[in-house]
Order: structure tokens, then C-alpha cells, then sequence
């Protein structure tokens, strides 16, 4: 049996990577969506050893919210060739709004010892410039293939009838697994537990 592509989201936390998740486990992918830490010190050991970035992490074959990855997509196109990879955005306003909400989450929850992580920071002028940067440079490199990036706009409604036809797969018959699709007065994702929550999730 061919062995499937791998799968990588790299598009930013807060862009409805967590649906993509769900979305992906649906069409029967082995989805890994963060991790928690111990997922970026396995990623970061494989590297030190000069290894393909997810080769310890061979149980799963689709990746979301692990900034490791997303940041490092040329690397990956280069070490896991046939890969497809897909760009989950959203308007970048909505973004920025998720984003300070997430942290300021993660604020009170550490005064109260829930959290310790060091998503704590807000810094919008900086977040955008990552943003931008991100997609622009993202979209350069991948100019012209089509088939190996997906421009992913969950938020605004795209669903199986662009993901699936990317993958090659057949949509399912089951409604795609939207979280706070078109939201603009709450964060997305802020239905999410805060015990199941990454610092970078959704």
C-alpha cells in the first residue's frame, strides 16, 4: 500500500489550525496538532543529529500548530519530497484580536499556576510584520505549485471542496469540523479546554 504524503500546516497560530486537525483525523490521516513541549525537544533533537525534522515522529503523517515546522517549510520540502503543504490564514486583523485574547488567557491562567508556558507577551506591531512576512515568503517559494500548497481560509469558509481535491481524496459524508468559522466578536477557539489548550493552539 503506498504510503500517504506527509502533511504540513504551516500556517500560524490562531488561523483554525485546530480544525484542520479534526479535519485531516476525518479523512483518516494520523494528525499530530502541537504536542506540547516534548514534541519540539523530539523535533529539535532529530535535528541536532542531522536527521529529517519529523523522522522520530513517524507515527503521524499530517502536522499542525508547531511553529518548528511551520517556520522551517523549505527544509521540509527539501527532506520529505511529494509533501503537501498547506497555509491556513485569516484576515489579519481577526488574527491579531485571536491572538492578544489567547495571551492574555494565558496571563491570568498563569497568575493562577494553570499555565507555564512563555506564550505571555503581547507585541501586535511585531506580530504583524510575522505575519506578512510569513505569508508573503511562504507564497514566493511555493509560486507556480499549485499542487504542493494550499491557500487555506477556514475561518472565511473554505472546507472539503478545496482541501480534498488538493489531497486527492474524496469528501466525506460528514460536515467539515469548522471551529467559530466567520467569528468576529469572539477568539477563535476559545471554546477549546484550557486543559487540552497548547500555547500556540488553533
Amino acid at each position: 500500500m503506498p504510503t500517504k504524503p506527509k502533511i504540513f500546516c504551516i500556517g500560524l497560530n490562531k488561523t483554525g489550525t485546530i480544525s484542520l486537525h479534526h479535519a485531516l483525523e476525518v479523512l483518516g490521516y494520523r494528525s499530530l496538532h502541537w504536542g506540547g513541549p516534548e514534541t519540539g525537544k523530539i523535533i529539535q533533537a532529530t535535528a541536532a543529529s542531522g536527521r529529517p525534522l519529523v523522522d522520530d515522529l513517524d507515527e503521524y503523517d499530517a502536522f499542525s500548530d508547531l511553529a518548528i515546522l511551520s517556520k522551517q517549510y523549505q527544509l521540509l520540502d527539501s527532506q520529505y519530497p511529494g509533501s503537501k503543504f498547506i497555509l491556513s490564514t485569516r484576515p489579519i486583523e481577526g488574527w491579531l484580536q485571536s491572538r492578544e485574547a489567547h495571551v492574555l488567557r494565558n496571563q491570568e491562567r498563569a497568575r493562577t499556576g494553570e499555565y507555564t508556558g512563555n506564550f505571555l507577551e503581547v507585541d501586535l506591531d511585531a506580530w504583524r510584520v510575522e505575519f506578512e512576512e510569513h505569508h508573503r515568503n511562504v507564497q514566493e517559494y511555493f509560486k507556480g505549485r499549485d499542487e504542493d500548497l494550499l491557500v487555506f481560509r477556514i475561518t472565511e469558509g473554505d472546507g472539503w471542496e478545496k482541501l480534498c481535491p488538493f489531497l486527492g481524496v474524496e469528501v466525506p459524508d460528514e460536515a467539515f469540523p469548522w471551529r467559530h468559522r466567520l467569528a468576529t466578536s469572539r477568539p477563535e477557539g476559545e471554546a477549546t479546554s484550557p486543559a487540552t489548550e497548547g500555547p500556540n493552539s488553533d
